[in-house]
C-alpha cells in the first residue's frame, strides 16, 4: 500500500491549517489594537463627562426662550408677585382676561407649555407654581 497520497493530502491540509492560524493571529492582533484604541476613548469620555458635569454646576443657569406671545412675560409676572400656586383662573384675573372659556383655556394652554419648558411646575392637576 502507498502512503504516500494520504501524506500529501494531510501535508495540504496542514498547510491550510497554518495559513489559517496565521491569518487568525494577526487579526486577533490588529483587534487588540483597535480594543485597545477604543478603551482609550472610552475613558478619555468619561474623563470629559465628569469634567462637564463638574462645571456644569458652575455655570449660570440659561431660562429658556419664551414663546412670543406677550401674554408669558406677564403670566411670569404674576408667578413673581406670590408665593404659592395658583390656579387657572387666578391667573387669567391677574391679567384682566375675562374669565370665558376661550380665555381660561388659552391661559392653561399658556401655563401648560410652560411646564413642559421647565419654568413652572404643576403641584396639583390646574395648580400651578413657579419652579424653584
Amino acid at each position: 500500500m502507498n502512503i504516500q497520497p494520504l501524506l500529501d493530502a494531510l501535508g495540504i491540509q496542514e498547510d491550510a491549517a497554518r495559513a489559517l492560524t496565521d491569518d487568525l493571529r494577526t487579526q486577533i492582533g490588529e483587534l487588540q489594537a483597535r480594543l485597545r484604541e477604543a478603551e482609550t476613548h472610552l475613558e478619555h469620555l468619561a474623563i470629559t463627562r465628569k469634567t462637564v458635569t463638574g462645571l456644569a454646576d458652575r455655570l449660570p443657569a440659561v431660562p429658556p426662550d419664551l414663546p412670543e406671545h406677550p401674554d408669558y412675560p406677564r403670566i411670569l409676572g404674576v408667578f413673581n408677585d406670590v408665593t404659592g400656586p395658583l390656579r387657572v383662573r387666578d391667573v387669567c384675573e391677574a391679567l384682566d382676561h375675562e374669565l370665558l372659556p376661550k380665555n381660561i383655556e388659552g391661559t392653561r394652554a399658556k401655563l401648560k407649555r410652560l411646564v413642559k419648558l421647565g419654568i413652572l411646575t404643576e403641584a396639583d392637576a390646574g395648580s400651578f407654581t413657579r419652579k424653584q
